[in-house]
This record gives structure tokens, C-alpha cells and sequence, in this order.
């Protein structure tokens, strides 16, 4: 049986404000914000503020995460970074280690 990687996951609430919804919103409208990434910020927004938790969000990033698993080396450090922003806005300050696990990457 394949290791779930969430098992490592040390849930934490999150403090979501409206600037925080706002912030997602910002970042979900830029430029370049792929279909994929896209999705991920409709989904944030949809339900974070009923879901204000970091095990909630990172299960939000599992799908982007295996679709981005065998993709080119580029493709797969795009989604780690934009992931990373969703972080930043959520205040979510560690990963544990799910980009990693899914695509290979250190940071």
C-alpha cells in the first residue's frame, strides 16, 4: 500500500478575515494563473471560511499535486509556487512536506 503522505500533516486553524478571502480573490484574478491553480484559488474561496484549518487547505492541493506528479520539471516548480502563495495568503507557514512527496521538490 502507497504511504498517505497527509498522515504527517499537523492540522492548525487558520484566522480567516475578509481581507484573507480578498487576498485569494486578488491572487485568483492576476495574470497567468493557470486552469489548474485556478481551480485550487475557486475552491479556497468557496470554502475555507467554513473549513479554516491547514489540513482542510493542503487536501484542497492534493489533486493539483498528482496531476502535476509526472509533469515536466517546470510545470511541477509552477504549481509548487503557486501553491506557496496560497500559503502565504492563508498564513500557512510549513507544507509538511507534500510538494516533496508529489513532485520531487526541495525548498
Amino acid at each position: 500500500m502507497a504511504e498517505d503522505p497527509f498522515h504527517r500533516v499537523r492540522d492548525a486553524p487558520l484566522f480567516i478575515v475578509p481581507r484573507t478571502l480578498d487576498a485569494l480573490r486578488t491572487f485568483r484574478n492576476g495574470p497567468g494563473l493557470d486552469a489548474d491553480l485556478a481551480r485550487v484559488a475557486d475552491g479556497l474561496i468557496a470554502g475555507v471560511a467554513a473549513h479554516p484549518t491547514k489540513f482542510w487547505v493542503l487536501k484542497q492541493f492534493q489533486p493539483v499535486l498528482e496531476d502535476a506528479r509526472d509533469a515536466p520539471a517546470a510545470t511541477r516548480e509552477r504549481v509548487a509556487a503557486g501553491l506557496r502563495q496560497f500559503m502565504d495568503i492563508l498564513g500557512i507557514e510549513d507544507s509538511d512536506g507534500l510538494p516533496a512527496f508529489y513532485l520531487g521538490l526541495y525548498s
